[in-house]
């Protein structure tokens, strides 16, 4: 009678059976699997020989062979090396860029009072509707007239003009979360709109910082469409362009060099994710919330 009592009382939990729980977790190991097997294959595929690459589904090879990460990392016409530090420098400098130049169009709009600020706004969040390849055009042919096209620089140099529309309104949404009480003290004390920006709102949200900054990067290394249009020359090429370079449709394809480099590709971004996930998450959770 306890028993039921205790269960049957507000704000607790009821108690799933034995049975039901472990058919819950054997449900989700093998959605987990079945997610995770296509990078499992991967992975397993770059360790076998080619001829029986496409000839099994299982992940467990014959033979273990590394080839493929010998042939992937010196097998093109420039080591791979190359264009993991040409996607590492464009990420790193795309991410600052994003950072910054989103978080002080982000202060502008929440903290600052200037005529036209809410059209201005609902201007910015319109574009969050346009397609990318409506404006692809004209900005190629900005960035031709300028002498950028075979440069990093188209990918770079818009970050740092606040052209993101996304992160812009997830730091606008922290940003007014923050009580205006100390910014009114920052005046006081005689704080500039720029201080006030770098002391005081930067310091108190690193999480919604972090949060851009690790899709930033994530977004620029597996950008794929971007480096295609602009860049030519294979020095200049990032992962995602080298990665492509392995297939062949007029000849033989390196599938198993493909699937080494491939899975390489993928540790500075999981990496990445790992040092910062804490930061994600409690960016994601306190965004717009009031504190």
């Amino acid at each position: 009678m306890t028993d039921a009592v205790t269960a049957s009382r507000p704000g607790q939990m009821p108690q799933r059976s034995p049975l039901k729980s472990v058919l819950l977790h054997a449900a989700l190991i093998a959605a987990s699997f079945a997610m995770l097997y296509p990078i499992l294959w991967m992975l397993s595929g770059s360790l076998r020989p080619q001829d029986e690459l496409f000839g099994s589904t299982s992940l467990i090879p014959s033979s273990l062979d590394l080839g493929g990460y010998i042939r992937g990392w010196t097998g093109l016409q420039v080591s791979f090396g190359r264009f993991f530090w040409n996607s590492f420098v464009i990420s790193v400098l795309a991410t600052v860029g994003n950072v910054m130049g989103c978080s002080l169009a982000a202060f502008a709009f929440a903290r600052l009072r200037f005529g036209g600020r809410n059209f201005w706004f609902a201007l910015m969040l319109g574009t969050l509707m346009l397609p990318y390849h409506v404006v692809l055009i004209p900005q190629y042919i900005l960035f031709l007239e300028l002498g950028w096209v075979n440069t990093p620089l188209p990918l770079i140099v818009p970050k740092y003009l606040a052209t993101d529309a996304f992160f812009i309104f997830l730091m606008v949404q922290f940003f007014r979360g923050i009580p205006r009480e100390l910014d009114e003290a920052a005046v006081m004390d005689g704080c500039s709109p720029f201080r006030i920006y770098w002391k005081i709102m930067l310091p108190l949200s690193l999480p919604v910082l972090a949060t851009a900054a690790i899709f930033s990067f994530i977004w620029t290394w597996d950008d794929f469409f971007g480096p295609l249009i602009y860049l030519n020359d294979i020095n200049t090429y990032t992962v995602q362009l080298g990665l492509r370079s392995f297939v062949d449709s007029t000849g033989s394809s390196d599938w198993t060099a493909l699937f080494a480099m491939s899975n390489l590709s993928l540790v500075p971004v999981f990496l990445f994710f790992l040092f910062f996930q804490r930061l994600l998450i409690e960016g994601i959770a306190t965004t717009g919330m009031k504190r």
